[in-house]
């Protein structure tokens, strides 16, 4: 019997390289092994888009069709709306009980994303909501309400999935063993960098290619990517390693061809430009086949539509069954 893996994605925005040869890549490699839960987490992407939920709809419907695109199939992948499954809400509410506001300030993850907010915002107090402090609890709900016993991460997120298991520890030792401790099933993948050599890829910081782009975005991104800031003249010799153009040939462009790229930068025998021409072309190479995928869902909304129906009604017969153990657990199955 396959293994339950459960994973989800907060719709704040389309799929970039980092989400495609990240998460993305690792999920389409799972679909075949697993019994497959992907969530569209809107409900967690309002704890921090509450004031604007017209985006967080209409990304529903795009990050879908970003991941049919990639190669997500919906055969094998149960593709669901987190607010469409009432029994995630309820048991947000029954493990809330179970952590302290204490411990929930103490969790890294969560630090981390409150220093940034800090930044932003300066107030900590006045910038941080209830909703946005607890989203590890409605993690957990995420994980259990469906018995996931896998749950696909960064080490990043190593932190949330332990909190998920203090909170099943702490429910079964009130209630009687219930609950599955879920695992992590942590990515080999690194993190994609940003064109300006950021480690972090993101739309705040303007310096991701998304699956989305068309061709002349694509090359104005690319024509601004950060080379070697030693290289002045064309026949420089350069270093590859510190310049983005050549770090993102890798991940699109032949072996072969990459190593004949790194020699001729050593020997300063190839101008940035030209690199990065020869970057646009295989760029838009490689999106292609995913921009052509995604087109075919655009022209027919109705195939998305009917796919998160399908896969939210298989979510929810599952959760139910779960709900129905944990409240007789809690002596509230009246």
């Amino acid at each position: 019997m396959k293994k339950t893996i459960l994973t989800g994605l907060r719709p704040t925005g389309n799929l970039h390289l980092g989400h495609l040869f990240g998460a993305g890549q690792n999920w389409v490699k799972l679909q075949d092994d697993y019994n497959f839960y992907l969530e569209i987490a809107d409900v967690q992407a309002l704890t921090d888009n509450f004031d604007n939920p017209d985006k967080v709809r209409k990304n529903v419907k795009e990050i879908t069709m970003d991941l049919l695109a990639i190669g997500i199939d919906p055969q094998k992948v149960n593709l669901f709306i987190q607010s469409q499954i009432p029994e995630i809400a309820e048991l947000t509410v029954f493990y809330s009980n179970l952590v302290t506001i204490a411990r929930l300030h103490r969790n890294p993850t969560v630090k981390s994303e409150i220093e940034q907010k800090k930044e932003l915002f300066g107030n900590e107090g006045e910038s941080i909501t209830y909703g946005f402090l607890g989203y590890p609890v409605s993690q957990a709900a995420d994980i259990t309400a469906f018995d996931g016993e896998l749950v696909p991460v960064g080490e990043d997120q190593l932190p949330l999935i332990e909190q998920c298991r203090e909170i099943v520890r702490k429910f079964n030792s009130i209630y009687g063993e219930t609950l599955r401790e879920p695992q992590a099933y942590l990515s080999k993948t690194t993190r994609i960098k940003g064109l300006d050599g950021n480690d972090k890829m993101g739309k705040s910081l303007g310096n991701a290619i998304y699956l989305v782009d068309d061709d002349e975005t694509i090359s104005k991104k690319i024509m601004g990517a950060i080379t070697d800031p030693n290289k002045i003249k064309k026949d420089d010799p350069a270093n590859p390693d510190v310049c983005m153009v050549y770090y993102y040939h890798k991940l699109v462009n032949s072996e072969d061809n990459v190593k004949t790229i790194c020699a001729e930068c050593q020997k300063g025998a190839r101008g940035c430009v030209q690199c990065k021409k020869e970057l646009i072309a295989k760029m838009n190479e490689f999106l292609n086949p995913i921009r052509n995928r995604r087109k075919q869902y655009e022209e027919h909304p109705e195939l998305v539509d009917q796919i998160l129906k399908e896969g939210t009604a298989i979510a929810r017969e599952k959760s139910k069954e779960q709900m129905a153990k944990v409240k007789k657990a809690m002596k509230i199955d009246y």
